[in-house]
């Protein structure tokens, strides 16, 4: 029942996370070509921090997300992680692709991250409502 959890010495895991990043100013500058760079950046990242990119995919102003990650790495870390790499990584390869913006960054400071996980909160709730000391 638990192959696919992380376990370490005082505990067992599953964590996951969808994330979505948006590029600065929501401009549309990733084409199929610069996505695959993006992706292959992030996966690098989530490689360095432990985690695993379970999926990816993006549009022309957005990416999304599925990380496994382990218990030791904060949502916030990894998120900074993965823009910093992947921007860093698009500069370099495509340095053109930043003009108009005034900041430098490919991405936007704002994230979304919603925990994610095989049971609906409904039968969780229901779960832990019918627990007893008998």
């Amino acid at each position: 029942m638990f192959d696919d959890y992380e376990r370490a010495r005082h505990s067992v895991t599953k964590l996951h996370v969808h994330l979505i990043f948006t590029t600065k100013y929501r401009r549309k500058v990733m084409t199929p070509e610069v996505l695959e760079s993006v992706l292959a950046a992030l996966k690098i990242a989530a490689e360095d921090l432990g985690c695993s990119l379970l999926e990816a995919n993006g549009e022309a102003d957005h990416v999304h997300l599925l990380v496994s990650y382990p218990p030791k790495v904060s949502i916030s870390e990894m998120v900074n992680r993965f823009k910093t790499r992947s921007s860093r990584k698009i500069r370099e390869k495509y340095p053109g692709i930043l003009e108009g913006g005034k900041t430098g960054l490919f991405w936007s400071r704002s994230y979304f991250a919603c925990s994610v996980g095989g049971a609906s909160l409904e039968v969780l709730k229901k779960y832990i409502e019918n627990q007893t000391t008998d």
